[in-house]
């Protein structure tokens, strides 16, 4: 996925970091990185709106409970195989 110009950060680096930015779980400058990116990159931009709006409902539905480890390694592993096939269509 990308929109065909040049980044600062590659597209599949931000989209492989998008739930870290989510979950504000990185340090200022890469944070600063990845939103710059998402405000230059329309493409990226649809995609992280995708993953904000699943997390969000997840949230809702399942409040707080953790999800188990394997099902987040699932979840993450069937992600990154559909953007993969998506890149490579």
């Amino acid at each position: 996925m990308s929109c065909g110009r040049p980044h600062a950060v590659p597209c599949s680096e931000v989209l492989d970091r998008v739930y870290s930015y989510l979950d504000g779980e990185m340090d200022q400058a890469s944070y600063a990185q990845v939103k710059v990116h998402l405000e230059e990159c329309g493409p990226c931009l649809r995609e992280y709106g995708l993953e904000e709006a699943v997390k969000r409902l997840v949230h809702k539905h399942c409040g707080h409970e953790e999800a188990p480890q394997d099902l987040k390694r699932k979840v993450l592993d069937r992600i990154h195989s559909v953007r993969s096939q998506m890149e490579t269509s």
